[in-house]
């Protein structure tokens, strides 16, 4: 056992203080937490330095020849061994890892961006409201190392569990920033970016424009689209042809279509 205190009950302080930020979003706002489980997302945000506050683990559930050094690396103060009873009650999946903890959010105001170069590819998504598409879509972004995700008039915390564990951990590797789509709109503006709108009227074929210089790439949600500001401020929207009897695809599709057709263009550009 590498820590220094053991839980059992479940009326314990802390152990409701887990219930909170797992279930009230206005709790992780307020207190500015959230809870974190599984071993391989607390090892990325460990590596992306988010504050890790607390260590819930269960000795009876937990891989301890993989966990060993990642739990010596806390202060035994930061480490609380749980029951089987109350880990399980704990956690939010399935099936699970025996760990979990309570993490500091971090800033995710868009004046606090930057970027590497001079040459950005970013994706904003408006007002994205289900969990899994939004973490759908960081993992997309993650895999095309985009140099950032925009949130424009976010309706879901970004720390709400169904993200997290959507995302499987690329919630704290990405560069991810959130504002109003007036914010966002200025700021692209003001940045020299082409705004590339996937929208049905007025587009063209998302293979038959330029994604080569500083870029943005624009979704909205599947039942209402993008707002009427983002086309009036779009360089030009964009379609993916459709050959079938629907005429949309899941936003996450959608995105990585056209994310992986502007990574393409650049490596031909390169």
């Amino acid at each position: 056992m590498y820590s220094l205190k053991h839980i059992t009950s479940l009326h314990n302080p802390l152990i409701k203080k887990v219930f909170l930020l797992k279930e009230k979003s206005r709790e992780r706002k307020k207190t500015g937490l959230f809870v974190l489980e599984g071993m391989r997302e607390l090892m990325i945000a460990s590596r992306t330095n988010y504050e890790i506050d607390i260590v819930f683990y269960c000795s009876d559930i937990i891989n301890e020849a993989q966990s060993d050094n990642f739990l010596k690396s806390f202060s035994p103060e930061k480490l609380i061994s749980v029951s089987n009873e109350v880990y399980k009650k704990l956690a939010y999946r399935n099936t699970t890892e025996g760990v979990l903890a309570i993490v500091k959010s971090k800033d995710h105001l868009l004046t606090s961006l930057k970027f590497n170069h001079k040459n950005p590819l970013v994706l904003v998504a408006e007002a994205p409201e289900k969990p899994g598409n939004i973490g759908a879509l960081l993992r997309t972004a993650d895999a095309a190392n985009l140099d950032a995700v925009l949130i424009a008039n976010p309706k879901t915390d970004l720390y709400n569990p169904n993200i997290i564990r959507s995302s499987v951990g690329c919630v704290f590797s990405g560069n991810i920033k959130m504002g109003s789509t007036t914010e966002i709109v200025s700021y692209l503006k003001e940045e020299g970016f082409k705004v590339y709108c996937a929208a049905l009227s007025a587009s063209k074929e998302y293979t038959t424009v330029d994604f080569k210089g500083p870029t943005a790439i624009v979704v909205g949600t599947e039942n209402s689209g993008l707002s009427d500001e983002w086309l009036q401020n779009s360089t030009q929207n964009i379609i993916i042809p459709m050959e079938g009897e629907i005429d949309s695809m899941n936003v996450s599709v959608s995105a990585a279509i056209l994310i992986f057709e502007a990574k393409r263009q650049r490596k031909l550009n390169t």
